[in-house]
């Protein structure tokens, strides 16, 4: 939960990367999320396992807040600089957007939702991914990687032709 160094540290041992290249990597990042007006601040990053981040997410889906709480990890994580791998953390973080306090602790510590997270983890491997942003868009394309938004608009399209497709065949039918 608490990893002892930086990002970079954590991407150069993890990915077997040379540390400038995982500086120019997150300089990349960084690059591209300011585009889209968001300020990465890799600085203050506190790399931790999120399983429990992803159990909440669970919790806030169940309480019809996951895109809030989603928002609020994201933004907690890429621009505060704050700790998503522990409970207390979590909770605080789960109350800003609108979850009770102890249902969310009572969650996180039963790992109700941890058998959810398992199996988000199992289909993550069925299609292959190895890292993220990865996208999976109606079950048929991966995106991987922060990727401009041609190559979501390139595949929207397609989804779309196929569909428009099917239906001009199941009319003539």
């Amino acid at each position: 939960v608490d990893f002892d160094g930086d990002e970079i540290d954590f991407l150069a041992g993890h990915k077997g990367m040379p540390r400038e290249q995982v500086e120019q990597m997150l300089s990349n990042v960084t690059g591209v999320a300011a585009n889209a007006g968001l300020e990465y601040r890799f600085d203050l990053l506190q790399h931790t396992n999120t399983v429990k981040a992803h159990e909440l997410l669970h919790f806030a889906k169940a309480e019809g807040l996951q895109h809030e709480l989603e928002e609020r990890l994201m933004s907690a994580y890429f621009t505060e600089g704050k700790h998503v791998g522990r409970i207390d953390d979590l909770v605080e973080l789960a109350t800003e957007v609108g979850l009770d306090a102890d249902r969310a602790r009572a969650a996180l510590e039963s790992e109700q939702y941890l058998p959810a997270v398992r199996q988000d983890q199992a289909q993550a491997r069925a299609y292959g991914i190895q890292g993220v942003p990865f996208f999976v868009v109606d079950g048929q394309y991966g995106i991987s990687g922060a990727q401009p938004p041609a190559a979501f608009e390139n595949v929207l399209r397609d989804l779309w032709a196929k569909r428009g497709e099917a239906e001009t065949e199941t009319a003539a039918v």
